[in-house]
């Protein structure tokens, strides 16, 4: 393979990493740009998983032998089974000199410099591959994991350009890894509440107007529990704004806990002491039960006073739902109800016909009613 041919080999498998919107994309990308790049049949991208001491495949791309999954959830192999990796694994590299990619045959070893790995050697017999190639992935000056391309048996095997030329790919999707989890942690701070760790407003925006078109489309019921926590600011004033910033750090470790009981659901902060549970799928009751639930572990809270909670949800007699603002004022006007009457238990818009008529009439002055939140 000439130079030009390689090195637009190169281009292209950082672009597509590049393109990728998640990191199994990314991974995906990877493995078959390695595999293209190197004339393969087949390729993998692992990661070392140092804590639990195994090889963790994340990818399989190309031609898969019975058995191989193309996103495997549990394709693991010890670190003892591959003692060439021992060497290099805990060690650090900077500014280069990072562990050369080898060669391994069915029949053994094609570098004297490697050891007999009996592991990858019956591997490649038992799926019908002749040859591969290992490219140790070193990231942040630490061994991340692997690159392991494969040639069908009858092939021709793998020489020393092509471990030099896998070595160098091994470099570009080391790279591609670290830009995919930069976007990632970028993606994380812009959706999620720095204090709590919770989802944010922005995020609780996103998933409601898809949960709201997924109603109007399938009718999936939707829900939303708005909860606010009472006496934060008497908290603050008392004890200081670190002893509130912990009484919220606990109420979201609870509203974490009871999110949970509803498969699939969001636990987010809004904002202050406004936090909410957006839940896509349980019927209305079992909302009803979970926000309920909220409300008692609220309560038993250290320097806390409980929490005022409004739930609205499709699967109640609340009127059409065509937007996730109509949603929210739904159940804005349900905890502000069980504020105003500090009710230990939610009220929920629907079972109460006050709220619906409240969140529907024409706004009235601020000394008679708050404004309610405008969500998008």
């Amino acid at each position: 393979m000439g130079e030009d041919v390689r090195l637009r080999a190169v281009v292209a498998l950082a672009q597509a990493m590049a393109a990728a919107h998640t990191p199994r994309e990314s991974h995906r990308a990877a493995a078959l740009g390695a595999c293209e790049a190197l004339d393969g049949s087949f390729a993998a991208l692992s990661v070392w998983e140092r804590e639990l001491g195994r090889l963790k495949v994340l990818v399989n791309a190309g031609e898969r032998a019975p058995g191989e999954e193309e996103f495997p959830d549990a394709e693991t192999y010890p670190v003892n089974e591959f003692p060439e990796i021992t060497e290099f694994l805990h060690e650090r590299w900077a500014g280069g000199g990072e562990p050369n990619a080898w060669v391994e045959t069915a029949e053994g070893p094609a570098d004297a410099a490697h050891g007999y790995c009996h592991q990858r050697v019956a591997a490649l017999r038992r799926r019908g591959r002749g040859c591969c190639v290992v490219a140790p992935i070193v990231l942040h000056g630490r061994a991340w994991g692997e690159l392991y391309v494969a040639r069908r048996a009858g092939a021709p095997v793998f020489g020393r350009a092509d471990a030099d030329f896998a070595t160098v790919l091994a470099s570009v999707v080391a790279a591609g890894i670290a830009q995919s989890e930069r976007l990632e942690e970028v993606r994380r701070l812009a959706f999620t509440d720095p204090l709590t760790g919770l989802a944010n407003r922005r995020a609780v925006d996103m998933r409601l107007d898809e949960a709201v078109e997924l109603h109007r489309a399938e009718g999936s019921v939707v829900s939303l529990v708005v909860c606010d926590l009472n006496g934060l600011k008497k908290v603050n004033d008392t004890h200081g704004h670190a002893v509130g910033d912990r009484l919220l750090e606990r109420f979201g470790s609870v509203l974490s806990l009871c999110g949970a009981m509803l498969p699939g659901a969001l636990a987010a902060r809004l904002g202050g002491d406004e936090f909410c549970l957006v839940a896509v799928g349980p019927q209305a009751d079992e909302v009803v039960r979970v926000a309920d639930e909220l409300c008692v572990r609220a309560g038993d809270l250290e320097l806390g006073e409980g929490v005022a909670c409004g739930v609205a949800s499709t699967g109640d007699p609340i009127g059409q739902v065509r937007s996730a603002r109509r949603l929210f004022r739904l159940a804005d006007a349900a905890q502000y109800r069980a504020k105003a009457a500090r009710s230990p238990k939610p009220v929920v818009a629907g079972r109460d016909g006050a709220v619906v008529r409240m969140a529907d009439a024409p706004p009235a002055e601020p000394r008679d009613r708050r404004r309610f939140r405008d969500a998008r």
